[in-house]
């Protein structure tokens, strides 16, 4: 006589891990797309040469949008982790810390409030305030943060800075307009382009990415 003992994986269980496989496969997925797309900078006239636009924010806020403000955040991370390693430091991971929160305080306030309705108009509100937000946050980040951090990184004081920002923008004089006419301008330009990005690709490739973590 002999006992067979079954094992049964309920459907739910079963879609719950194809859920979580799929899931982290797509954050890894963009994360490299992110890390890819940071190799790519452009030169902007009006901020020194250290201030140069990527679009790495993209598949991020794909992210958001499709899988939920969370995974959107994971992306972020798995992104600043991915190049830390590939690329290492020279602010002893601040400016990585710095690079994460910026980069959230644009797609998470847009994945935030797309997740509430999903429509047009949504979308756009949602990059709008995320356009603001990460404006705000860059600002008070790079004047408080980041900029102090290169500087003692690179061992000059923050009048060097200065004086690099003034040499191509005659408007700055001192940190505060070094953050009015550098660093505002060059968030509100990144959210705008990788907002413009998004709403123009999102529904063509939403499909292969839609679910929700959060």
């Amino acid at each position: 006589m002999s006992t067979e003992i079954k094992t049964t994986v309920k459907p739910q269980e079963d879609a719950g891990r194809k859920f979580g496989v799929r899931a982290l496969a797509n954050i890894g997925m963009l994360a490299a797309l992110s890390v890819i797309l940071m190799l790519f900078e452009i030169p902007l006239p009006f901020a020194p040469s250290f201030y140069e636009i990527d679009f790495s924010e993209v598949p991020v806020m794909v992210g958001c949008f499709a899988m939920g403000p969370f995974a959107g955040a994971l992306i972020e991370f798995v992104k600043i982790l991915l190049n830390f390693v590939f690329t290492g430091t020279d602010t002893a991971g601040v400016g990585e810390l710095a690079n994460f929160i910026i980069g959230c305080s644009l797609c998470v306030p847009a994945g935030l409030i797309y997740r509430r309705r999903r429509t047009r108009m949504t979308a756009l509100a949602g990059m709008a305030v995320g356009t603001v937000t990460m404006t705000v946050v860059g600002c008070a980040v790079n004047a408080f943060i980041l900029l102090p951090a290169y500087a003692t990184a690179f061992g000059m004081p923050m009048d060097a800075l200065v004086e690099m920002g003034a040499a191509v923008n005659p408007n700055i004089t001192n940190l505060t307009t070094f953050v009015v006419f550098a660093v505002g301008p060059f968030n509100i330009l990144k959210g705008v382009l990788v907002s413009t990005i998004v709403f123009l690709i999102y529904k063509k490739i939403s499909p292969v990415f839609r679910m929700r973590l959060s």
